[in-house]
């Protein structure tokens, strides 16, 4: 047995258009339950169980969606904003009625993974401070690493605000005397928080790039800007 659902609303969660269309759908027979005409949204589903047809094609009720995103520069990790566009306006329509939210905020000019549900849940699990999930980013750096910093990074990074970071773990990837590229794993999600770290050692970030959150790697083939949903293992894994 499944979640039990009245018809209109399945409808509309499903994108198939708004409570007031899906009541006119019914009323000039576009929809079938079970293979029967259904002239009622206030009919109960069994979301498991029964067939709902509209217009002939077969509608699976889904009440969760898990998207990840190769987020780019230039948009912004939000629902709304008045003078940038948003990771939202990037979805299209096949899954834009899902009312997903971004789990977490890349800057504007940070690109890489983004996680977008409509699960709070999930989303309260991955963000909770006390689950320190580590997150993974790639960088580049106006200036040389050393290990001093690595040192630094390793016991906990005190940002300007007076805050002490907890111990992350910097790997020098490359590094001379007017660029470097770094990893850093980082177990919370202050404001600009891999900025600021760098800044406490007066370097400055160049270019950020997430690459993990949690057990959960961004796909190399997704374009930036594209997005798909998690396979079942990925949302095992973060789960």
């Amino acid at each position: 047995m499944g979640e039990k659902i009245r018809l209109d609303k399945l409808l509309s969660n499903m994108g198939k258009g708004s409570r007031n269309e899906m009541r006119d759908a019914l009323k000039y027979g576009k929809v079938k339950v079970n293979g029967t005409v259904a002239r009622s949204g206030k009919v109960k589903i069994d979301t498991e169980t029964d067939e709902v047809l509209f217009m002939g094609e077969t509608v699976k009720y889904q009440k969760f969606i898990y998207l990840m995103m190769n987020k780019p520069q230039g948009v912004i990790s939000a629902t709304e904003d008045n003078h940038h566009k948003t990771v939202l306006d990037l979805l299209g329509e096949e899954v834009s009625f899902f009312d997903v939210f971004p789990v977490g905020r890349l800057d504007i000019d940070t690109e890489g993974l983004l996680l977008l549900t409509n699960d709070g849940d999930l989303a309260h699990n991955l963000l909770s401070p006390k689950k320190h999930v580590p997150k993974l980013y790639f960088a580049k750096i106006d200036s040389k690493v050393t290990e001093t910093d690595v040192e630094a990074f390793a016991k906990g990074i005190v940002i300007d605000d007076g805050y002490e970071c907890k111990p992350s773990e910097l790997t020098i990837i490359a590094s001379n005397e007017t660029e470097s590229e770094i990893e850093l794993v980082i177990y919370e999600g202050k404001f600009h928080q891999v900025k600021r770290m760098f800044e406490s050692v007066d370097k400055k970030v160049t270019f950020l790039k997430r690459l993990k959150m949690g057990s959960l790697s961004l796909d190399d083939s997704l374009k930036k800007g594209a997005y798909r949903e998690l396979t079942e293992q990925e949302l095992v894994g973060l789960k």
